[in-house]
């Protein structure tokens, strides 16, 4: 078994409010032991050192909490949810939200439950695009938060992830700290998707290491004609 050191984590989460208790920690050190595992198998993450792991995965997502105000018992769901970031630290973190967690590949479906099932956790992995979510009564406006990691341009990411946000929820962009380009240029999708102007918060990794995260409240309802297939979305991006 490998040791992530993930104690170490518990002080810096402190500081901005996030009480990670020992069962989390556990869990944290078990979730990555079973990354590493299926890695070998199914290519999941091109990071693999354990203190990279501890830093750019675990670290990273919980940093969402210092970013974007988690209610008890939230709904959130994670599009483009790869290997569980940041859907499975924030659910372990914080075992009183509800996560579900959709994925285009359905061999990333099948690690997901694995972690569920090996970790006791309850939640929902779906091999399920989210432009097909979006377009269900079951998914659409039915959550708090919509929250995605590394997955597209911005204005492309919000024609996927406002419509699965309820009315007064947040959508939340994990991103690199070069973000302005594609503020600006995401103007428009927000604004046509029912969503306020977004608030940006440059977060430190460790050392020079910067991520963002990008979060922008629903203010009213996204038209019905959103999300477009992926084609259209491509090839004229809001």
């Amino acid at each position: 078994m490998i040791d992530f050191n993930v104690k170490s984590l518990v002080p810096l989460c402190n500081s901005f409010g996030l009480s990670l208790e020992a069962e989390s920690v556990d869990r944290l050190e078990a979730y990555g032991n079973l990354l590493l595992e299926w890695n070998k198998k199914f290519n999941l993450t091109a990071i693999t050192e354990p203190k990279d792991v501890l830093y750019k995965h675990f670290y990273d997502c919980l940093l969402f909490f210092s970013a974007v105000e988690v209610k008890q018992k939230a709904k959130i769901i994670d599009v483009g949810a790869g290997a569980g970031f940041p859907s499975i630290v924030l659910k372990i973190a914080r075992p009183d939200i509800t996560v579900t967690m959709l994925d285009g590949l359905n061999k990333r479906v099948v690690f997901l439950n694995e972690v569920l099932r090996s970790l006791s956790l309850d939640g929902t992995a779906l091999h399920l695009r989210a432009e097909d979510a979006g377009n269900d009564p079951a998914f659409r406006e039915r959550f708090d938060i919509c929250c995605a990691r590394a997955v597209a341009e911005l204005r492309v990411l919000c024609e996927y992830c406002a419509p699965l946000v309820s009315p007064g929820g947040v959508f939340a962009a994990m991103k690199g700290s070069d973000i302005g380009a594609e503020i600006a240029a995401a103007k428009n999708a927000f604004k046509t998707l029912g969503l306020k102007e977004p608030e940006i918060k440059i977060l430190t990794l460790r050392e020079n290491e910067k991520r963002s995260i990008v979060t922008a409240k629903k203010v009213s309802q996204t038209p019905p004609k959103y999300p477009r297939n992926p084609a259209k979305i491509k090839k004229a991006a809001l």
